[in-house]
């Protein structure tokens, strides 16, 4: 098989309607949709030829070859490059890492070559997302003995992905995890597969001491902390009790890659609201939220909710977001969040 005949085989109009499934979620440009579409096709054409079975060509849709396939370097850039002068083995040997950290494959080495896995389905293909629904998910505590290490690694792939020097080591936000859960742990929450127990999402609403408030109107880089190297916490927690408190910051909110389906999404901000709700107990005077968006599809998330852009940083392209408590908490997520909202 010439991988430069993708084409031929899974004609680029059906190519098209898979990226559109998979592009827009976090860090999945057009290109990298397309390189994996290719990828996905090329992979089960050779796996379908190997096991000696005959294919109607050309393909009109695709399914999940079986295990690991083998592909090298030379292959991926014949399917990624071969309609293009710029490119290179090297070059399609990172986007396959790309492609890899994005948790839409996985690859190993048998020795002899890179064998590859497609690891992601989109939702929206051969309606899964009815098939999602039919394993139950829940709210849940966060359990710092038992989630701290799967949501450190879900959260550390999502701050890597765009670089290439690894400043997010899981490890060190466990720490920083089971540190907050220690102080109040009320502000951190999973949502939990009932099936295996683990925790496919995790948010913490961090209630802000007042003393720290004034790092929402300065360059939201200097308060980065799980996605940077500082050891200190550039913002203090409050304590419990605390009417001086009247800030939460949305700290972290997320859904693991392979789960990023719309009815999660709103199963968890719902609980959002419940905990808030909660919270007000702990810190009567709470009223106003701000969050930090790393990514341009939370940034499309927290806009839908309704936070908007406050504070600019002047060297990244960051931005401290603001919304009034009582806003989001009378907030109909359901309406809010519409069906077709791409991650």
């Amino acid at each position: 098989m010439n991988p430069a005949n993708i084409d031929e085989w899974f004609p680029i109009e059906q190519q098209r309607k898979y990226v559109s499934q998979v592009k827009g979620r976090v860090g999945i440009t057009r290109r990298r949709a397309e390189c994996f579409v290719k990828l996905w096709a090329y992979l089960f054409l050779k796996q379908q030829q190997e096991l000696g079975k005959q294919l109607q060509l050309p393909l009109t849709e695709l399914s999940l070859p079986e295990d690991f396939v083998a592909c090298t370097h030379r292959e991926a850039h014949e399917l990624f490059y071969s309609q293009q002068e710029r490119g290179s083995d090297r070059a399609a040997g990172m986007m396959i890492d790309k492609l890899v950290a994005l948790g839409l494959i996985e690859k190993e080495f048998d020795g002899n070559t890179t064998c590859i896995r497609i690891k992601y389905l989109s939702p929206n293909l051969y309606n899964s997302e009815n098939t999602q629904k039919s394993i139950d998910f829940v709210p849940d505590n966060f359990n710092p003995r038992t989630d701290a290490i799967p949501v450190a690694s879900f959260l550390a792939q999502n701050y890597n992905w765009m670089n290439k020097k690894t400043t997010a080591v899981p490890q060190r936000i466990a720490r920083i995890l089971r540190g907050w859960a220690a102080q109040y742990p009320t502000s951190m929450r999973v949502l939990r597969c009932c099936e295996t127990q683990d925790p496919v999402g995790f948010y913490v609403v961090y209630p802000t001491a007042k003393e720290s408030e004034e790092k929402f109107f300065l360059p939201p880089s200097r308060s980065l902390h799980l996605s940077a190297a500082t050891e200190t916490d550039p913002i203090k927690m409050a304590t419990p009790g605390d009417k001086d408190c009247t800030s939460v910051f949305i700290r972290s909110f997320q859904l693991d890659l392979s789960h990023q389906q719309h009815h999660l999404l709103c199963q968890l901000l719902k609980d959002v609201q419940k905990t808030l709700i909660q919270m007000q107990a702990d810190f009567p005077n709470l009223c106003d939220m701000y969050t930090l968006a790393i990514h341009p599809t939370s940034e499309n998330l927290a806009t839908i909710v309704g936070f908007r852009k406050t504070s600019p940083d002047p060297q990244l392209s960051l931005y401290w977001m603001y919304l009034a408590l009582d806003k989001f908490l009378a907030l109909d997520i359901e309406q809010a969040v519409s069906f077709d909202f791409r991650f």
